[in-house]
């Protein structure tokens, strides 16, 4: 059965207020440990000076809490700090390389493909890929705050040892973790672990610098004075080590106790996104019987043993710790069927042909007039008996075995110029321009100046010719994306997003600079044009802007303060999706009714529900709760469905409106019932 989103998105919203009770309790205990030690300190050095003092001393308790909770707090902020950059930082920490977009690696190449075609069928946008060269156990993770800023890494054996099949199983099960919300939970564990540890990076540069502080030259007397409260600095210094990982031990059980259900529901998920069990459970197999397992070498694994795929670090105290559960119990769950051997793991060569192929193993027979036919089909109409046949609003954050044909579908029409272009900085920025060049000449000519000029003002631009080059560039992609099926626009804006974290700030600025004045040359904005740059800015904003935030703090946990928000909402789908006023009207009605709300919104005018008041209302409804946000969608989706067919724009615009509330939708399926 497949796992709701919005129920899992919301039991990850109470697993962190989990996570923070485990953490303060493992805190309380950090401190009921350390007063003794600093009292026992405290009483030797009152002794010494002829004073008395007893084992409780409540200034002393309130120091020491104080004390405690700074270093704990600054500790973990200064971890979640650096880790603001999110699953790059992660990645470049491990030793992990960024894949290029235009390898012609066999190996890096079959990769790309697998990571793409999941990213299209989830409809998330396409991760930069990063490989750890250096790692032969079979591995990998999936690190970010949200999707637009996550990073799939991989090791060198896990793309070397893994078959298609395997590797892909694999990749599942981190896109699980992207879409479950796993990601920033896993990202604050490390933060919030760091901060207890810092308690014994304390205790070993006191115990160091007062072990090898010398006094030789000193006399007796001074020596013998001296000495005892040396020892006693020692002590504590040694206690305040074994302090801290006795922490770390309580935080390995908060780890384990956090990540196991989690890797068994992103078992199942893969195994529900590639319906072929024998895919990640072959992997898990080969792991169990591979000499180097798992196993991740770099210094910085232990604190990030939770993000991996197998238990990349030995857990000294067994099972109690362990991040993972056992191998053959992951197994066994994802394929009863299983003969209990571990297969040898041995090198699977991959041909350049092979590899630049994306077609996985049960797509191969599909006959390619079929293929065509299915992308052409510009409306879905809903089944008049649809049953138990899943609907795509069911299917948000849970794609299946049918989106990955369909990506494949839709991956295969993005090919020759346009699909290179994909693969630099440079071609993304002229693909996504040329997406929004007009059919009419002159605003089609005012454009290509407002590319060249733009361009030109960088100061990094290699030479005055950089703009006219990215003009034309754009020029010569238009003609190429006018044979291209309107349903591939948007996976074609996933696949450049690679492409486009690899720009400066100053080429963002430029680039975004210039996206909003494309869309703006001919004085008005089309629905394609605002699905478009919606989408860029808020994907981009995390990876060049990460003091803004799109993913707000849950504000609202009803609708009823939204009606507003809702009328513009659902005013504009209903005026955009339909052409004269009774249909309009019967589109508003039936989205406003799926709301459930006391005081339904009322249809406003044209003028009072534009892209720009769109944009406004979405922003406004990122902030209600996960499960408000379900009937948000359902509503949307039933104004658009209300005349029994959906376009291609239609299932754009809606795409653009599940982004935009971090509901990750997948591609509609042709005949699929939408609601």
């Amino acid at each position: 059965m497949a796992m709701d989103f919005f129920e899992h998105q919301d039991r990850a919203r109470r697993q962190t207020g989990r996570l923070v009770l485990l953490f303060v309790a493992a805190v309380v205990g950090i401190i009921a440990l350390t007063y003794p030690v600093i009292a026992m300190v405290f009483i030797g050095v009152s002794q010494k000076s002829g004073g008395q003092a007893g084992i409780w001393q409540p200034d002393l308790f309130i120091g020491v809490t104080a004390g405690v909770l700074a270093v704990v707090t600054m500790g973990s902020l200064f971890k979640l700090g650096q880790l603001r950059g999110g699953g790059r930082v992660v990645a470049e920490s491990l030793g992990g390389r960024l894949v290029d977009a235009g390898t012609s690696d066999p190996d890096e190449r079959q990769l790309l493909n697998v990571v793409e075609e999941m990213a299209i069928a989830s409809g998330v946008p396409v991760p930069p890929v990063y490989m750890m060269h250096d790692e032969k156990g079979i591995n990998a993770f999936a690190a970010g705050f949200k999707p637009e800023d996550a990073v799939i890494g991989v090791t060198r054996g896990c793309v070397q040892l893994l078959d298609r099949d395997e590797l892909q199983g694999v990749i599942a099960h981190e896109f699980s973790h992207i879409l479950n919300g796993d990601m920033r939970l896993n990202i604050r564990l490390i933060g919030m672990l760091h901060g207890i540890l810092v308690i014994a990076l304390i205790g070993q540069i006191v115990f160091r610098s007062m072990l090898y502080s010398g006094s030789g030259r000193r006399s007796r007397s001074s020596n013998s004075k001296e000495g005892g409260g040396k020892i006693a600095i020692l002590t504590a210094a040694a206690a305040l080590i074994a302090i801290g990982y006795v922490g770390f031990f309580f935080g390995g059980l908060i780890k384990a106790a956090v990540s196991r259900q989690r890797e068994f529901l992103a078992d199942a998920s893969a195994v529900q996104f590639t319906r072929y069990p024998k895919g990640i459970g072959g992997a898990l197999a080969k792991i169990g019987g591979y000499s180097y397992g798992s196993t991740v070498n770099s210094p910085r694994a232990s604190e990030v043993s939770h993000m991996f795929f197998g238990q990349g670090v030995k857990s000294w105290l067994g099972a109690a710790t362990a991040t993972h559960p056992p191998l053959p119990e992951r197994i066994r769950r994802v394929d009863p069927d299983w003969d209990g051997q571990f297969p040898k793991a041995s090198r699977v060569e991959i041909s350049p042909e092979q590899a630049r192929s994306n077609i996985a193993r049960k797509y191969r027979a599909r006959p390619p007039h079929e293929t065509t036919q299915a992308i052409s089909a510009m409306h879905y109409a809903p089944a008049p008996d649809a049953g138990i046949v899943p609907t795509i609003v069911d299917q948000i954050g849970n794609p299946t075995e049918a989106h990955m044909a369909r990506a494949h579908e839709l991956r295969a029409l993005i090919h020759g110029k346009v699909n290179d272009a994909t693969t630099s900085s440079f071609g993304a920025c002229a693909i996504l321009y040329a997406l929004l060049l007009s059919e009419d000449k002159a605003v089609h000519q005012r454009q290509l100046d407002i590319i060249q000029s733009e361009a030109q003002q960088q100061s990094d631009a290699l030479s005055v010719s950089a703009g006219a080059q990215l003009s034309d560039y754009a020029d010569r992609l238009y003609v190429s994306l006018q044979g291209m099926d309107a349903a591939a626009r948007l996976p074609l804006v996933d696949l450049a997003m690679p492409a486009l974290h690899n720009l400066t700030h100053e080429q963002y600025e430029t680039f975004k600079r210039t996206i909003r004045s494309l869309v703006a040359a001919d004085q008005r904005i089309e629905l394609f044009e605002w699905t478009l740059s919606y989408i860029l800015m808020r994907r981009l904003a995390p990876v060049y802007e990460p003091g803004r935030r799109v993913d707000p703090r849950v504000r609202y946990d009803s609708l009823k303060p939204m009606c507003q928000h809702l009328a513009v909402l659902l005013s504009t789908l209903a005026r955009f999706g339909h052409s004269d006023d009774q249909t309009i009207q019967t589109a508003f009605a039936d989205g406003a009714a799926r709301l459930q709300l006391d005081r339904a919104p009322q249809l406003l005018a044209e003028a009072d529900c534009g892209l720009k008041q769109l944009s406004q209302a979405l922003q406004t409804l990122n902030e209600v709760s996960i499960r408000e946000k379900k009937k948000v969608i359902q509503a949307c989706a039933a104004c658009i469905v209300s005349d029994h067919h959906v376009t291609a724009a239609e299932g754009e615009i809606l795409r653009a409106v599940c982004d935009a509330l971090g509901c990750p939708m997948p591609p509609i399926l042709p005949g699929q019932p939408v609601i």
